[in-house]
Order: C-alpha cells, then structure tokens, then sequence
C-alpha cells in the first residue's frame, strides 16, 4: 500500500529511537515535496492546560506527535468548517486551523475531548525521504478507521491492534520483544 493523506505508517518493531519506537503515524500530508504526520500511540503525562497555561479548562490529552518543532502545539480534531482554516485529513478528520476559536469553542463547552488531540512536534519527511524508509522496511502503511485516531486508547494497544488488523505474516511483530538484548 502506498502512502497517502488519511493511512497510517506502522513502525517495524526494531524502529531505534524514542520516537518511533512501535509507533502509529497518522498522515496528514504527503506529495511529491514530503509528508507529515502525528504519532498517535505516544500519550504524555501532561494535560493540555499543564502545557499551555491560558487555555480553558479542558480534559484532553497531549501526544508526542514527532520530532519537529516540539515546542509548539498541533491539533487533529473532528470539528470540520466550525474550525476555520482546518484541513481535511480523512472521513471526519481534520487537522489544525484557527486555534482561537477552537478555544473560544472549548470555553464555551462546544467541544468534547473526543473531538480533539493535542500534538507537541511533528513528524515530518522531506522530499523523498519517506519513500527511502518504506523501502528499507521501516515503515507498513495501511488504513485505520476514524474511531481509532481520536478515541483515547492504552498507549501500546493501537500498535498492536493495526498489526493485527495487517495479519499475515505481520502477526508474528506482535511478539517480538521491545529490546531483544533483554531476552
């Protein structure tokens, strides 16, 4: 499967890094200049107000969503045009646009948790670089459905669950260790 807007990108299980070990990266973007994406499976232990200290108040996690830019804030929601600005990912799933009114609509209790996640960085690929990591089997891409990217889940599980949505001869990651040096 080739990557697009809206697939996932499923780390081999030996992925090195912090990063993208056994990660889940949403797509957001991608075209013959790069792609960019969300880690979904990288829960923080930081609610959003911890992060951002005028923001109302609101029970929404924060994820790790890569290694760019880690200090600003991006967002995945499923607002659509009541968010100006927003692009559209896939199904009911946008990213970003006009982040004060989406805590103007926050504030006035116009959005559930389930709505929205918040991102610190990004994961970003230049031109062709992406393409060089599926190569070298880094990276599986497949679909995943819109009920997975914002409803809230263990952070480990959605790893497994798109190996197993894969199957195959996939199913054997599942139980691979996490460090093979431990065994």
């Amino acid at each position: 499967m080739e990557p697009q807007k809206g697939r996932i990108l499923i780390a081999e299980p030996f992925l090195p890094g912090s990063y993208f070990n056994r990660a889940i990266v949403l797509l957001v973007a991608h075209s013959e200049k790069g792609a960019v994406g969300f880690i979904l499976n990288k829960k923080i232990d930081y609610p959003i107000n911890d992060i951002i200290t005028d923001f109302p108040e609101f029970n929404a996690e924060v994820y790790i969503g890569g290694p760019v830019s880690t200090d600003s804030i991006f967002f995945l929601h499923s607002l659509g045009d009541q968010i100006p600005g927003s692009i559209h990912v896939k199904d009911d799933i946008y990213w970003g646009g006009d982040f004060d009114v989406l805590k103007t609509k926050i504030k006035s209790g116009h959005v559930l948790s389930e709505q929205v996640r918040f991102f610190l960085g990004y994961s970003g690929w230049d031109d062709g670089q992406l393409e060089e990591e599926l190569k070298e089997n880094s990276w599986l891409v497949s679909e995943i459905e819109q009920k997975k990217v914002l409803v809230k889940k263990p952070s480990n599980s959605l790893w497994v669950d798109s190996i197993r949505d894969i199957g195959g001869k996939y199913l054997l990651w599942e139980n691979f260790p996490e460090n093979p040096s431990l065994n």
